[in-house]
């Protein structure tokens, strides 16, 4: 019988630098500087990350969403944030 495959994003660890998103076989680093959104987040709000579509993750916590392609790609998504760094 054939199930349905669920993925889930975890954060793996977090430093004064960043922190680093496993999405199934693949470790992203979410650097600080180039995503200060996240800077003044607690370890629970950082952790706790939805992986909603293939390109779409959601931190609830911090009403934060972010296309994994930004993530991958920083240099091809320009900053825009009203959050100071």
């Amino acid at each position: 019988m054939l199930g349905i495959t669920t993925s889930a994003a975890e954060v793996t660890h977090i430093s004064k630098h960043g922190f680093w998103l496993l999405l199934s076989d693949e470790e992203l680093l979410v650097p600080f500087d180039q995503f200060p959104w996240f800077r003044k987040g607690t370890i629970e709000q950082i952790s706790e990350v939805q992986w909603l579509t293939p390109d779409h993750l959601y931190w609830p916590g911090l009403d934060i969403d972010l296309s994994v392609q930004s993530i991958r790609n920083p240099a091809t998504f320009p900053l825009v944030s009203g959050a100071a760094g």
